[in-house]
């Protein structure tokens, strides 16, 4: 079983070089996709030079469109069985991927979310209330979805290819996830989730989210829940 990861890049100079080494390091038979949105601290110009070397899927936005536009081209290229998304920032880690794509594999489940909140392993202590809004919009997302997550915001969310190819998806940033919840959970997809291990980062070392992306996602909970 191929999986397709795809990889939405914006300004990650600093981080992209161990990103994809640390992809290519999973000893499993994959595809990387990586979109660069319109980077312009060197990002895309580093990975055009470096594409064929590194065996690498490279799709470039002439401008930043935002995760869910990149998103949505990678999802379009992908070729594997199953879909993983990863971000380039280095907060999750993709030794976690036999454990994520598991369920999938086995026959379980059509989509993976890797929770931050679940099992034993290392999580870097960062902002309580970051937490404490990433839980209040899972609970908000639950009620909507009548799902259980623990962590609908978590950023590794595997997939089937031929489900998430199947839904059309809307959002250009971060409302990608819980649009796409929403409609995994109209579909009736069975949902799997699995414990993974988080470094997450500060705004100096290039955070990006942000409390306005926060109040969209709430938007987007209502938004795709109620009206699809």
């Amino acid at each position: 079983m191929r999986i397709a990861v795809v990889i939405p890049v914006y300004n990650e100079r600093a981080t992209i070089q161990e990103i994809l080494r640390r992809v290519a390091a999973v000893g499993l038979d994959k595809e990387i996709i990586v979109v660069d949105d319109g980077s312009t601290d060197g990002t895309r110009e580093w990975l055009e030079t470096e594409r064929e070397r590194l065996g690498i899927h490279l799709i470039v936005h002439a401008r930043n469109m935002g995760k869910g536009a990149a998103l949505r081209d990678g999802f379009r290229a992908a070729t594997g069985d199953i879909v993983i998304v990863q971000d380039a920032d280095l907060e999750y880690d993709p030794q976690d991927y036999p454990r994520l794509i598991e369920p999938i594999a086995g026959g379980r489940a059509d989509v993976v979310y890797g929770s931050r909140f679940l099992g034993s392993d290392p999580h870097r202590v960062l902002y309580f209330w970051h937490y404490l809004g990433n839980r209040l919009l899972t609970l908000l997302s639950n009620m909507f979805t009548n799902l259980n997550l623990s962590d609908m915001e978590t950023g590794y969310k595997v997939f089937r290819r031929d489900l998430v190819q199947a839904i059309k998806l809307r959002e250009n940033r971060f409302g990608f996830e819980p649009e796409i919840t929403a409609k995994i959970a109209r579909r009736k997809a069975r949902v799997y989730e699995v414990g993974i291990s988080y470094a997450g980062r500060e705004y100096s070392e290039g955070k990006k989210i942000t409390w306005r992306d926060g109040l969209w996602a709430a938007w987007c909970i209502v938004r795709y829940s109620l009206f699809g």
